[in-house]
C-alpha cells in the first residue's frame, strides 16, 4: 500500500502533469547540475519513483534533496507534513489569512525560527547521507578480479598469436577484445581497475598496429599507436611507451622515413634502455642510421643493443611476451639488416644473418618465440647478399623460407624487401641466366599473392 509520502510524492508529481519518465529525467538532470554524476540511468531511477510511490522502499536524504531541487521547493516543504502545517510564503512568513485571528506577531517570529531550524537540520543530514552514498558509488566496481584476469590472458594469448597466426584474423579478434575492454571502461571502475584496462587497452593498439601495418594500412596502424599512447601516457607507463614509439619506428621505416624512425627509436631509449625491448629499440635506431649512411652511428647502435641485452631488466609489458618480447635470434636479424645497408659491411651482414637463420631454424629459446615475419626477412636480406655476391645457387636457398610462406602471411613488409633481391638480380651478371629470371617470376607471384593484394583488390562497400 502506499505511503502517506507516496502518495505525496506521486501527487506532486501528476499535478505537474508528469509521467514517471519525465520525472525521472527531471531528478537526474537537477542531479548533474547539482555536480552529482552518480545517479542512475533513467531506466533504473524510473523503476525507483514507482518503488517511491508505492511505499515499496525508504526515499533516502540525497533524493528527498533532489526532489526538492526538481519541484522547486525548499527542503522544509518537502513531504505531506506540510499540508498539516500553517502555510509558509516564499519569504519564509505565513500570511495573515492562514495564521488566524489572535496570532501575535511573535508567533510569525516563533514560527521562523522553527523552519529555519528544521531547514539547517535537513541540510546537514541531507550532506552526511550524501557523503555516505558517494562512499557507497566509490566502492562500486563494475568488473572483478576474474575478468581483469582473463583480458590480461586474452592479450597474451594474442600476442602470442600474432607471431605464427593470420594476421587478418588476428587484427579482428583483438579489435573484439578491445571492444569488451571499452564496455567496461564505460562503468564504474577503481582507480587500479582504470589503470589495468588502459595498460592492456594500450597493449591491443599496440598489436592491432602491427596487424594494420602488415595488411598494408600504414596510416591506420599510426593513429592505433597513437591511440596507444594516449592510454599509456595517462598511467604514466614508460616501457609500454617504449614498445609504442619502437612500433611507430618501424612503420616509419618501411615507408621510406628512416631520419623519423631514427628519431622515434631515440625517443623511445628515453622511457626504456634495458633488456630484450631496449635491445630492440637500439637496433631499430642502427637500421635507420644506417639507411642514412652514418655507418659509424649503426655499428655503436648494434653495440649498445648487445649491452642492452645483458642488463637484467623486466616489466609487464616484457612478461606478455611474444610480439612484446625481442627474440635472440631477431636482435641478430635487426643488426644484419642494418649492416645490409652499409657499403662495404657485407661480411659483418651475411655474419649476423646467418647467425639469425640458424637461431631461427634451431626453435625458440626458453620463454622466446619467434616471429614468422623476421625469419622471413632475414632469409630475404640473406639472399640479396648472396646475390650481391654472385652466388645464385645459395640466393635460391636462402630465399625458400620466405617463398614458402602462405599467402595469409606475406605481409607488406616482406612484399616491400623483395624489391632487394630484384634489384640484385637485375645486376649485369645475371643477365640471360635463367635461373635468375625463375627467381624473379618466382618473386613477382609471391606479392601477387600476398595478403595485401587480396585484401586490396577486394571490391568497395556501398557508399
Amino acid at each position: 500500500m502506499p505511503t502517506e509520502l507516496g502518495r505525496w510524492l506521486r501527487e506532486q508529481r501528476e499535478e505537474r502533469g508528469w509521467s514517471r519518465a519525465d520525472m525521472a529525467r527531471k531528478l537526474i538532470s537537477v542531479a548533474r547540475a547539482a555536480g552529482d554524476e552518480t545517479m542512475p540511468g533513467a531506466d533504473s531511477m524510473g523503476h525507483n519513483i514507482y518503488r517511491w510511490e508505492r511505499g515499496l522502499s525508504t526515499l533516502s536524504e540525497r533524493h528527498r534533496l533532489n526532489y526538492c531541487r526538481a519541484f522547486g521547493i525548499r527542503p522544509a516543504q518537502f513531504g505531506p507534513v506540510r499540508s498539516t502545517m500553517l502555510d509558509v510564503n516564499a519569504a519564509g512568513q505565513i500570511p495573515i489569512a492562514s495564521a488566524g485571528p489572535g496570532m501575535p506577531a511573535a508567533g510569525l517570529v516563533a514560527y521562523r525560527e522553527i523552519d529555519t531550524h528544521f531547514t539547517v537540520r535537513q541540510e546537514v543530514l541531507m550532506a552526511a547521507h550524501e557523503g555516505s552514498e558517494h562512499a557507497e558509488q566509490a566502492e562500486r566496481r563494475d568488473i572483478g578480479d576474474a575478468t581483469l584476469e582473463q583480458l590480461h590472458a586474452d592479450v597474451v594469448r594474442l600476442s602470442a598469436e600474432s607471431m605464427t597466426g593470420d594476421p587478418f584474423f588476428e587484427f579482428l579478434e583483438m579489435r573484439r577484445v578491445r571492444e569488451r575492454m571499452f564496455r567496461l571502461l564505460e562503468g564504474h571502475l577503481r582507480p587500479s581497475d582504470q589503470a589495468d584496462l588502459y595498460f592492456l587497452v594500450g597493449c591491443l593498439n599496440d598489436l592491432m598496429a602491427v596487424a594494420a601495418s602488415g595488411l598494408g594500412y600504414p596510416q591506420a596502424a599510426e593513429e592505433l599507436i597513437r591511440a596507444g599512447w594516449a592510454y599509456a601516457a595517462a598511467i604514466g607507463h614508460r616501457s609500454l611507451m617504449a614498445h609504442l614509439r619502437l612500433q611507430l619506428a618501424s612503420i616509419a621505416f618501411w615507408n621510406d622515413r628512416p631520419r623519423q624512425a631514427r628519431d622515434l627509436a631515440e625517443d623511445g631509449l628515453r622511457y626504456l634502455a634495458d633488456g630484450p625491448n631496449g635491445a630492440h629499440l637500439h637496433v631499430k635506431f642502427a637500421r635507420a642510421t644506417a639507411r642514412l649512411g652514418d655507418a659509424d652511428g649503426a655499428r655503436r647502435a648494434i653495440t649498445a643493443a648487445r649491452d642492452a641485452r645483458e642488463r637484467d631488466h623486466t616489466d609487464d609489458v616484457l612478461v606478455i611476451g611474444g610480439e612484446f618480447d625481442l627474440s635472440v635470434a631477431s636482435q641478430y636479424y635487426f643488426a644484419g639488416s642494418a649492416l645490409v645497408e652499409i657499403s662495404g659491411a657485407e661480411p659483418e651482414a651475411a655474419e649476423e644473418l646467418e647467425q639469425a637463420v640458424r637461431l631461427y631454424e634451431a626453435g625458440p629459446g626458453p620463454g622466446e618465440q619467434h616471429w614468422y615475419g623476421a625469419k622471413a626477412l632475414a632469409s630475404i636480406d640473406l639472399a640479396a647478399l648472396r646475390l650481391r655476391s654472385g652466388a645464385l645457387d645459395a640466393a635460391v636457398a636462402a630465399l625458400e623460407p620466405a617463398l614458402s610462406l602462405p599467402s595469409a602471411q606475406r605481409i607488406s613488409s616482406l612484399t616491400g624487401r623483395m624489391r632487394l633481391v630484384r634489384a640484385e638480380l637485375a645486376a649485369p651478371v645475371f643477365r640471360g641466366s635463367a635461373q635468375a629470371a625463375e627467381l624473379d617470376e618466382r618473386i613477382e607471384e609471391f606479392g601477387r599473392d600476398s595478403v595485401t593484394a587480396g585484401l586490396h583488390s577486394l571490391p568497395a562497400g556501398p557508399g
